[in-house]
């Protein structure tokens, strides 16, 4: 029962999850997709669903933000953008639009009784939004309006990947980049 296990199963949870949903998703489905031992997930996550689930949502952002971070690095807000963006395109056609965002899937359903799977959301989003922030201001737009404009990106495309499938179509993505890259540039940015 080792670590490769358990870290399947995160892999596998957030997977799922995109499709599913959190309520959609047992672990049962978790040990299938991952090919674990049956026994090892209650050995890995004795706190039950509710704690693969804050992990699953922790390790969907990190692997995200660390395409959004390459991109910030380079110096170019837009391409960071274009890879969060980028991102959700490539999950919806490779899906045929059934699958979206981990973190939205596991925040949208109620969790009375576990409440760190909200908190687990919020700090995923902060960290997204940190990361854009960062870029937009070292490319010239003042802090403030780069946190606000770095909440919106965030905002936007979260929308725009569930309208997407609802409409089993890219346009929303497309419209959005569209509107966000003038937006960068009218903010001051170096796009």
């Amino acid at each position: 029962m080792g670590r490769d296990s358990r870290e399947r199963m995160v892999r596998s949870a957030a997977y799922l999850f995109r499709e599913r949903g959190y309520s959609g998703t047992g672990f049962r489905e978790v040990i299938r997709h991952s090919g674990a031992p049956r026994g090892s997930i209650y050995h890995h996550f004795p706190g039950g669903k509710a704690q693969l689930a804050e992990e699953a949502v922790r390790y969907a952002g990190e692997f995200l933000n660390s395409g959004i971070q390459a991109a910030v690095e380079g110096g170019d807000p837009a391409a960071a953008v274009d890879a969060f963006i980028g991102w959700w395109r490539r999950v919806l056609v490779k899906s045929d639009f059934r699958a979206g965002c981990p973190v939205v899937a596991v925040t949208v359903e109620s969790h009375e009784d576990a409440p760190q799977l909200a908190a687990a959301a919020a700090a995923v989003f902060d960290r997204w939004q940190d990361t854009l922030a960062t870029g937009l201001a070292n490319a010239g737009v003042p802090d403030e309006r780069a946190g606000r404009l770095a909440r919106l990106i965030v905002a936007a495309v979260e929308g725009a990947t569930i309208m997407c499938r609802a409409k089993r179509d890219l346009s929303p993505l497309d419209d959005v980049i569209a509107e966000l890259k003038e937006l960068m540039h009218t903010a001051g940015a170096a796009v």
